[in-house]
């Protein structure tokens, strides 16, 4: 899901620091079109549901874009932007029927414009061209060339549309079992996989989050780990690192290391917590709950452990980490189960620790990471 006048506004962005992009950016031209009404769309429908009833979307138009690729007559990909001389007509004829939806839906057409949409869309076109392309074939040709590709996901595991806390989940598969769908790369050639988490649990927008600090705690993790919404500039919820999530999802991802960051935002705390397991209704759980009903009348299970005071940015080997710093990690590999390889102790690219010798992260000349 590619919204094209914001590609465009990041490509002139970059241009404007002196890095160009041409030759560089591949837009797959198999991938979906955000248009103006999926973002009124997304607005609409929270503002229906009020307050109890709102799923917590950044309102980018990203969930009914994806409705429209599976409803398929109402979707554009960027092939047909790029290629389609009937586009203005289908854009016409589904801006209509989005007028009537909405206003019999909310009452409130929308007020979004079909020229106005059509003379964004066919100035972005000769922009976009060059930079559409087939990318499954462009990575496929790259394995066989024997080149490196590292994948990024989007997203966190537990916002997957399948395994994550429905309905409270983006509209994609997330982790590395979407990289077959999204990319077209078969997940069987990915020989190393770095999971990354932070020391504490951070969630945008509604759902359950049963390790969440609704006191000073909280506030100061956020103050501190700077957690603002990239693209909304909303206030994350913070918590104590959650154990039973972090684990589940390493068991949907199979990770071979954690990469864990933002340790040095818990310097100063007496005692830090990590959530080690579920009370719910007489039981207690180590494995989320499918109904999320359930999942949000959980309380947590918190083993608190020594905190430190030093400030970590300056440390470079895991050895010279506080020695309640290091208890602290071995703790969440010990829950986990997979090592922790990486440590981040500070928000700059060169303030991360390496723990013991980590292997290059591409293993073979055709190995692909993510």
């Amino acid at each position: 899901m590619v919204d094209p006048l914001k590609l465009l506004a990041e490509v002139d962005g970059l241009a404007a620091r002196g890095i160009r992009l041409d030759q560089r950016l591949k837009d797959s031209e198999r991938a979906h079109v955000v248009m103006p009404y999926h973002k009124i769309e997304d607005r609409l429908s929270e503002r229906q549901a009020g307050e109890t009833g709102r799923i917590g979307t950044t309102a980018q138009g990203i969930g009914p874009c994806y409705a429209d690729k599976m409803r398929r007559s109402s979707a554009i990909r960027f092939a047909d932007l790029v290629a389609d001389s009937d586009l203005a007509l289908r854009v016409r004829s589904i801006v209509e029927s989005r007028r009537v939806i909405f206003q019999t839906l909310y009452g409130d057409d929308g007020g979004f414009d079909a020229d106005q949409i059509i003379h964004e869309l066919q100035s972005a076109k000769d922009r976009i061209k060059p930079y559409v392309c087939d990318t499954t074939d462009y990575l496929q040709n790259s394995i066989l060339e024997g080149r490196s590709i590292l994948f990024e996901g989007a997203n966190g595991v537990l916002l997957d549309v399948d395994h994550g806390t429905y309905p409270y989940v983006t509209s994609s598969s997330t982790g590395p079992y979407g990289i077959g769908a999204g990319a077209g790369v078969p997940p069987s050639l990915v020989n190393r996989m770095i999971g990354v988490v932070k020391a504490y649990a951070t969630r945008v927008g509604g759902g359950p989050f049963v390790s969440e600090l609704l006191n000073e705690t909280g506030d100061l993790i956020r103050q501190r780990g700077h957690e603002f919404g990239t693209t909304t500039g909303r206030p994350r919820r913070c918590g104590w690192f959650d154990a039973v999530l972090c684990r589940y999802s390493a068991q949907l991802s199979g990770p071979t290391d954690l990469a864990l960051m933002h340790l040095d935002t818990l310097a100063g705390f007496r005692e830090v917590g990590i959530c080690t397991a579920y009370r719910c209704q007489g039981q207690t759980l180590t494995r989320p709950p499918a109904d999320v009903r359930r999942l949000e009348g959980a309380e947590p299970v918190i083993e608190f452990l020594p905190g430190w005071d030093e400030n970590l940015r300056s440390i470079r080997r895991f050895e010279d980490l506080p020695k309640t710093a290091r208890e602290f990690v071995s703790r969440i590999e010990t829950l986990v189960g997979v090592p922790v390889n990486l440590v981040g102790v500070g928000p700059e690219r060169h303030e991360i620790v390496v723990r013991g010798e980590l292997p290059s992260l591409i293993q073979v000349p055709s190995g692909v990471t993510v």
